[in-house]
């Protein structure tokens, strides 16, 4: 029998890691590494149940894989001995190259490094994560999966921007999409809690959590998705602004003086809902909606604006919806969230049940009424899960089709 896969999710200054069976889905270890390159690093670890901390500087991804897996150590586990069968890794975009889940070589990390040009918050720090964990696990298949890969079926219609077009080809300019794991992932589980075969299903996919997207699914197969070129584009998000007339951005350069970073760190960091509110945890902007915070409404406000013009673009891009689903942090835990997206829409089949929609659930469910023509389902996203059966695939007794792009 196969063994565990590591799975890892490095970003700038953190690194997101779980131990799974890609069997039964259990994660067997867990944990995260926050504030790399900072005097006050802090680890959380969870393992068998109970769970550890560390707290002091990390100098760099590195030092903290190499803290992580003292604490697999010290919690009973050596990973060096625990048969591990791959490392599964998560890269955030694969641009045109890597559109598969793809066993990493020197190659493919100049690949991934450059299209950093993409994804600067993100590439730059995936290829850390992967070239660290290589140095502890040189003997085992590492394997990146793309943030981007599912996308990769867009039509030309949904990905082309109309720009010019040999400026667009030079420069890589297209729309890629991101999530497209969860996206994958959850389109897959709406099927299996269905009983019903994914190739025969139009969905709509709703990936709510800081960040935010959209996706038309026809088949297994994404025609269209609310990120772009970057992560930027489509939906309210946290500090995201999501779509906005491009004349603001030369206008901002004009008006205020701001340069291309300052307006760049404006809208990926200071907009969406942070920047109309202040906050951008939505557990604290229901507490100021319900203390009467005017800001704090419109923003939620606009918020479910963008969502619906979404959620009604896709039922025309696909003429027939069977499912609409919910998932990652807001879209499996804000209640009113679900209720207002789809509220007054019984006349196109959608209808959601109140107290489906209310109940304290954690697992896969529907949240419609019996009689709704388009189910309705909270579906909980588990790209970490999706991630692992990918790197499985490339284990030496796996049935992966190793180098794909």
């Amino acid at each position: 029998m196969n063994g565990p896969v590591l799975v890892i999710n490095s970003g700038s200054s953190s690194i997101k890691y779980q131990l799974i069976d890609p069997d039964g889905g259990e994660a067997i270890a867990s944990g995260l590494v926050e504030r790399i390159g900072e005097p006050d690093g802090v680890i959380g670890h969870r393992q068998g149940g109970t769970g550890s901390e560390h707290r002091g500087p990390i100098a760099d991804h590195a030092e903290g894989l190499r803290l992580a897996f003292a604490m697999f150590a010290e919690a009973g586990m050596d990973l060096t001995t625990a048969g591990i069968a791959a490392v599964g890794h998560r890269v955030v975009h694969g641009g045109e190259v890597f559109y598969r889940p793809t066993r990493i070589t020197a190659d493919v990390i100049a690949e991934i490094s450059r299209l950093s040009a993409l994804a600067p918050l993100h590439n730059p720090a995936n290829v850390v994560g992967i070239e660290s964990a290589m140095r502890v696990f040189p003997d085992v298949p590492h394997v990146a999966v793309f943030d981007t890969a599912f996308f990769h079926t867009l039509p030309a219609e949904a990905r082309t921007y109309a720009i010019d077009a040999q400026v667009a080809a030079a420069h890589g300019v297209r729309r890629y999409g991101f999530h497209g794991t969860s996206h994958e992932y959850v389109s897959g589980r709406v099927a299996e809690v269905l009983g019903r075969d994914n190739a025969e299903l139009n969905q709509i996919v709703l990936h709510l959590g800081n960040g935010a997207s959209a996706s038309a699914i026809a088949g297994g197969r994404a025609m269209d998705t609310s990120m772009g070129l970057t992560p930027l584009e489509g939906l309210v998000m946290g500090t995201r602004s999501g779509d906005i007339d491009p004349g603001i951005v030369m206008h901002l350069r004009r008006s205020a003086d701001l340069d291309v970073d300052a307006i760049d760190d404006l809208l990926n960091r200071g907009s969406g809902l942070k920047g109309l509110c202040g906050v951008n945890d939505f557990r604290e902007l229901r507490r100021l909606i319900a203390d009467g915070d005017e800001a704090a409404q419109l923003a939620y406000d606009v918020y479910i604006h963008r969502l619906r013009k979404y959620i009604g673009a896709y039922l025309v891009t696909l003429g027939r919806v069977d499912a609409i689903a919910f998932t990652a942090g807001v879209g499996e835990n804000a209640v009113e969230v679900r209720a207002d997206a789809l509220a007054g829409l019984e006349s196109l089949g959608i209808e959601i049940d109140l107290e489906r929609n209310a109940a304290k659930d954690r697992s896969a469910r529907v949240i419609s009424t019996d009689s709704s023509r388009v189910t309705v389902l909270v579906v909980p996203t588990n790209e970490e899960l999706a991630i692992a059966r990918a790197a499985r695939g490339f284990a030496p007794d796996g049935a992966g089709e190793q180098g794909q792009r």
